[in-house]
Protein backbone atom coordinates (compact mmCIF):
# COMPACT_ATOMS: atom_id res chain seq x y z
CA UNK A 1 0.00 0.00 0.00
CA UNK A 2 1.15 3.60 -0.51
CA UNK A 3 2.34 5.24 2.64
CA UNK A 4 1.95 8.72 4.10
CA UNK A 5 4.43 11.58 4.22
CA UNK A 6 2.96 12.95 7.46
CA UNK A 7 2.08 11.75 10.94
CA UNK A 8 0.05 14.11 13.10
CA UNK A 9 0.52 13.75 16.85
CA UNK A 10 -1.95 14.67 19.61
CA UNK A 11 -1.51 13.83 23.31
CA UNK A 12 -2.04 14.90 26.90
CA UNK A 13 1.65 14.27 27.69
CA UNK A 14 2.60 17.89 28.29
CA UNK A 15 6.02 19.34 27.59
CA UNK A 16 7.80 19.05 30.93
CA UNK A 17 8.74 15.37 30.57
CA UNK A 18 10.38 13.29 27.86
CA UNK A 19 7.21 11.47 26.79
CA UNK A 20 6.68 13.33 23.51
CA UNK A 21 10.36 13.07 22.58
CA UNK A 22 10.36 9.31 23.25
CA UNK A 23 7.41 8.84 20.90
CA UNK A 24 8.89 11.07 18.23
CA UNK A 25 12.17 9.22 18.55
CA UNK A 26 10.37 5.91 18.04
CA UNK A 27 8.71 7.28 14.92
CA UNK A 28 12.07 8.53 13.64
CA UNK A 29 13.63 5.10 14.10
CA UNK A 30 10.81 3.22 12.32
CA UNK A 31 9.92 5.85 9.68
CA UNK A 32 12.80 8.32 9.36
CA UNK A 33 11.31 10.07 6.34
CA UNK A 34 7.91 10.79 7.90
CA UNK A 35 7.29 14.37 8.94
CA UNK A 36 5.53 14.85 12.27
CA UNK A 37 2.93 17.60 12.74
CA UNK A 38 2.32 18.26 16.43
CA UNK A 39 -1.35 19.14 16.94
CA UNK A 40 -1.03 19.63 20.70
CA UNK A 41 0.42 17.90 23.73
CA UNK A 42 -1.39 20.13 26.22
CA UNK A 43 -4.74 18.36 26.44
CA UNK A 44 -5.66 18.23 30.13
CA UNK A 45 -4.56 14.86 31.54
CA UNK A 46 -7.09 12.17 30.69
CA UNK A 47 -9.56 14.58 29.05
CA UNK A 48 -10.67 12.35 26.18
CA UNK A 49 -13.53 14.64 25.12
CA UNK A 50 -11.27 17.69 24.81
CA UNK A 51 -8.73 15.62 22.88
CA UNK A 52 -11.42 14.31 20.54
CA UNK A 53 -12.77 17.81 19.92
CA UNK A 54 -9.37 19.36 19.19
CA UNK A 55 -8.39 16.49 16.92
CA UNK A 56 -11.67 16.56 14.98
CA UNK A 57 -11.47 20.32 14.47
CA UNK A 58 -7.86 20.14 13.25
CA UNK A 59 -7.60 17.12 10.94
CA UNK A 60 -9.64 18.60 8.05
CA UNK A 61 -6.88 21.20 7.61
CA UNK A 62 -4.00 18.70 7.61
CA UNK A 63 -2.67 16.75 4.63
CA UNK A 64 -3.70 13.12 4.31
CA UNK A 65 -1.78 11.46 7.11
CA UNK A 66 -1.55 8.90 9.84
CA UNK A 67 -3.10 10.66 12.82
CA UNK A 68 -1.58 9.41 16.06
CA UNK A 69 -3.59 10.42 19.13
CA UNK A 70 -2.96 9.32 22.71
CA UNK A 71 -5.20 10.48 25.55
CA UNK A 72 -5.41 7.17 27.30
CA UNK A 73 -6.45 7.05 30.96
CA UNK A 74 -7.24 3.34 30.45
CA UNK A 75 -3.72 2.37 29.37
CA UNK A 76 -2.87 -1.13 30.59
CA UNK A 77 -6.51 -2.17 30.92
CA UNK A 78 -8.45 -4.35 28.43
CA UNK A 79 -9.46 -1.29 26.36
CA UNK A 80 -8.73 -1.90 22.69
CA UNK A 81 -5.97 -0.26 20.68
CA UNK A 82 -7.09 0.41 17.11
CA UNK A 83 -6.34 1.82 13.70
CA UNK A 84 -9.30 3.42 11.93
CA UNK A 85 -9.32 3.82 8.16
CA UNK A 86 -11.00 6.83 6.51
CA UNK A 87 -11.03 8.35 2.99
CA UNK A 88 -8.40 10.89 4.09
CA UNK A 89 -6.04 8.95 6.27
CA UNK A 90 -5.64 6.63 9.22
CA UNK A 91 -6.20 7.22 12.93
CA UNK A 92 -4.19 5.32 15.53
CA UNK A 93 -4.90 5.32 19.25
CA UNK A 94 -6.98 3.90 22.07
CA UNK A 95 -10.59 2.89 21.44
CA UNK A 96 -12.05 5.18 24.09
CA UNK A 97 -13.92 7.71 21.94
CA UNK A 98 -10.85 9.78 21.11
CA UNK A 99 -10.76 8.94 17.39
CA UNK A 100 -14.37 8.73 16.22
CA UNK A 101 -15.18 12.44 15.81
CA UNK A 102 -11.98 12.90 13.80
CA UNK A 103 -12.84 9.87 11.67
CA UNK A 104 -16.19 11.46 10.89
CA UNK A 105 -14.46 14.73 9.99
CA UNK A 106 -12.29 12.79 7.52
CA UNK A 107 -15.23 11.25 5.68
CA UNK A 108 -16.26 8.53 8.13
CA UNK A 109 -14.65 5.26 9.20
CA UNK A 110 -14.53 2.74 6.34
CA UNK A 111 -12.74 0.01 8.31
CA UNK A 112 -11.07 -0.53 11.66
CA UNK A 113 -8.60 -3.04 13.06
CA UNK A 114 -7.51 -3.97 16.55
CA UNK A 115 -3.78 -3.61 17.12
CA UNK A 116 -2.86 -7.19 17.95
CA UNK A 117 0.22 -7.99 15.82
CA UNK A 118 2.93 -7.81 18.44
CA UNK A 119 5.69 -7.75 15.85
CA UNK A 120 4.43 -4.25 14.99
CA UNK A 121 5.18 -3.07 18.56
CA UNK A 122 8.39 -2.20 20.34
CA UNK A 123 10.38 -5.27 21.45
CA UNK A 124 9.37 -4.59 25.06
CA UNK A 125 5.97 -3.02 25.80
CA UNK A 126 5.45 -1.05 29.00
CA UNK A 127 2.02 -1.44 30.60
CA UNK A 128 1.81 2.32 31.10
CA UNK A 129 3.42 3.84 27.99
CA UNK A 130 1.61 2.47 24.95
CA UNK A 131 2.17 5.79 23.17
CA UNK A 132 5.86 4.94 22.85
CA UNK A 133 5.69 1.15 22.64
CA UNK A 134 2.47 0.44 20.69
CA UNK A 135 0.92 3.45 19.00
CA UNK A 136 4.08 5.21 17.74
CA UNK A 137 5.61 2.07 16.16
CA UNK A 138 2.27 1.22 14.53
CA UNK A 139 1.83 4.76 13.19
CA UNK A 140 5.35 4.67 11.78
CA UNK A 141 4.77 1.32 10.03
CA UNK A 142 1.55 2.60 8.51
CA UNK A 143 3.30 5.75 7.29
CA UNK A 144 5.80 3.51 5.53
CA UNK A 145 2.95 1.76 3.70
CA UNK A 146 2.04 -1.24 5.85
CA UNK A 147 -1.49 -2.55 5.29
CA UNK A 148 -3.78 -1.67 8.24
CA UNK A 149 -5.44 -5.08 7.83
CA UNK A 150 -2.15 -6.67 8.91
CA UNK A 151 -2.27 -4.86 12.26
CA UNK A 152 -4.82 -7.29 13.68
CA UNK A 153 -8.40 -8.53 13.42
CA UNK A 154 -11.08 -6.39 11.82
CA UNK A 155 -13.34 -4.38 14.10
CA UNK A 156 -16.83 -3.28 13.08
CA UNK A 157 -16.65 0.53 12.78
CA UNK A 158 -19.98 0.87 14.57
CA UNK A 159 -18.51 -1.00 17.56
CA UNK A 160 -15.91 1.72 18.20
CA UNK A 161 -16.45 3.48 21.50
CA UNK A 162 -18.54 6.62 21.10
CA UNK A 163 -18.42 9.61 23.41
CA UNK A 164 -21.77 10.83 24.72
CA UNK A 165 -23.32 13.44 22.46
CA UNK A 166 -22.78 16.88 24.01
CA UNK A 167 -25.93 18.54 25.33
CA UNK A 168 -27.54 21.12 23.03
CA UNK A 169 -31.12 22.34 23.54
CA UNK A 170 -32.93 25.45 22.37
CA UNK A 171 -36.25 27.24 22.32
CA UNK A 172 -37.77 30.59 21.43
CA UNK A 173 -34.93 33.09 21.95
CA UNK A 174 -32.71 30.84 24.08
CA UNK A 175 -29.97 28.27 23.71
CA UNK A 176 -28.41 25.93 26.25
CA UNK A 177 -25.30 23.99 25.30
CA UNK A 178 -22.40 22.12 26.83
CA UNK A 179 -18.97 23.70 26.92
CA UNK A 180 -16.89 21.67 24.49
CA UNK A 181 -13.51 23.40 24.82
CA UNK A 182 -11.84 26.42 26.39
CA UNK A 183 -8.84 27.68 24.43
CA UNK A 184 -5.72 29.32 25.81
CA UNK A 185 -7.29 32.77 25.34
CA UNK A 186 -10.18 31.82 27.61
CA UNK A 187 -12.70 31.69 24.77
CA UNK A 188 -15.55 29.29 25.53
CA UNK A 189 -16.60 27.00 22.68
CA UNK A 190 -20.03 25.41 22.95
CA UNK A 191 -21.20 22.20 21.32
CA UNK A 192 -23.89 24.06 19.33
CA UNK A 193 -23.32 24.65 15.61
CA UNK A 194 -22.76 28.23 14.51
CA UNK A 195 -26.13 28.24 12.74
CA UNK A 196 -27.80 28.18 16.18
CA UNK A 197 -26.99 31.89 16.45
CA UNK A 198 -29.90 32.51 14.10
CA UNK A 199 -32.18 31.57 17.02
CA UNK A 200 -30.84 34.41 19.16
CA UNK A 201 -31.47 38.15 19.24
CA UNK A 202 -28.71 40.77 19.10
CA UNK A 203 -28.82 41.55 22.83
CA UNK A 204 -28.17 38.58 25.09
CA UNK A 205 -27.60 37.40 28.63
CA UNK A 206 -25.01 34.71 29.31
CA UNK A 207 -24.67 33.40 32.85
CA UNK A 208 -26.16 36.60 34.23
CA UNK A 209 -23.81 38.79 32.19
CA UNK A 210 -24.88 41.07 29.36
CA UNK A 211 -23.58 40.11 25.92
CA UNK A 212 -24.12 40.86 22.26
CA UNK A 213 -24.33 38.64 19.22
CA UNK A 214 -21.46 39.47 16.90
CA UNK A 215 -18.99 38.11 14.40
CA UNK A 216 -15.63 38.87 16.05
CA UNK A 217 -14.12 39.88 19.39
CA UNK A 218 -14.06 43.64 18.74
CA UNK A 219 -17.83 43.73 18.17
CA UNK A 220 -18.09 44.01 21.97
CA UNK A 221 -16.67 46.97 23.90
CA UNK A 222 -13.47 46.39 25.85
CA UNK A 223 -14.27 43.92 28.63
CA UNK A 224 -17.62 43.04 27.08
CA UNK A 225 -18.98 39.62 26.16
CA UNK A 226 -19.64 38.63 22.55
CA UNK A 227 -21.35 35.47 21.28
CA UNK A 228 -20.21 34.48 17.80
CA UNK A 229 -19.51 31.57 15.43
CA UNK A 230 -15.86 30.58 15.85
CA UNK A 231 -13.40 29.22 13.27
CA UNK A 232 -14.76 25.69 13.77
CA UNK A 233 -18.30 26.98 13.16
CA UNK A 234 -19.36 26.43 16.77
CA UNK A 235 -21.14 28.93 18.97
CA UNK A 236 -18.48 30.55 21.12
CA UNK A 237 -18.29 33.20 23.82
CA UNK A 238 -15.42 35.64 24.22
CA UNK A 239 -14.51 38.74 26.17
CA UNK A 240 -12.92 41.55 24.20
CA UNK A 241 -9.53 41.81 25.89
CA UNK A 242 -10.38 39.27 28.61
CA UNK A 243 -11.19 35.65 29.37
CA UNK A 244 -14.77 34.48 29.02
CA UNK A 245 -14.10 31.25 30.90
CA UNK A 246 -13.06 33.28 33.95
CA UNK A 247 -15.94 35.75 33.70
CA UNK A 248 -18.49 32.93 33.39
CA UNK A 249 -16.65 30.54 35.73
CA UNK A 250 -17.09 27.57 33.38
CA UNK A 251 -15.00 24.59 32.30
CA UNK A 252 -15.53 21.90 29.65
CA UNK A 253 -18.61 19.83 30.40
CA UNK A 254 -20.52 22.68 32.06
CA UNK A 255 -23.83 23.89 30.60
CA UNK A 256 -24.17 27.51 29.46
CA UNK A 257 -27.54 29.13 28.86
CA UNK A 258 -27.84 32.06 26.48
CA UNK A 259 -31.07 34.07 26.47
Amino acid sequence: MPGYDYISFTTDYGLSDGFVAACRGTIARFAPNARVIDVTHLIAPGDVTRGAAVLAQTVPYLPDAVHLAVVDPGVGTPRRAVVVQTPRGLLVGPDNGLLVWAAQALGGPSAAYELASEDWFAPSVSRTFHGRDVFAPVAARLARGADPADAGPAVAPDSLVQLPEPVVTWGDGWLEAEVLTVDRFGNVQLAAAGSALELLPDRLTVGGCRAIRGTTFADAPSGGLVVFADSADRVAIAVNGGRAAVMLAVTPGDLVRIT
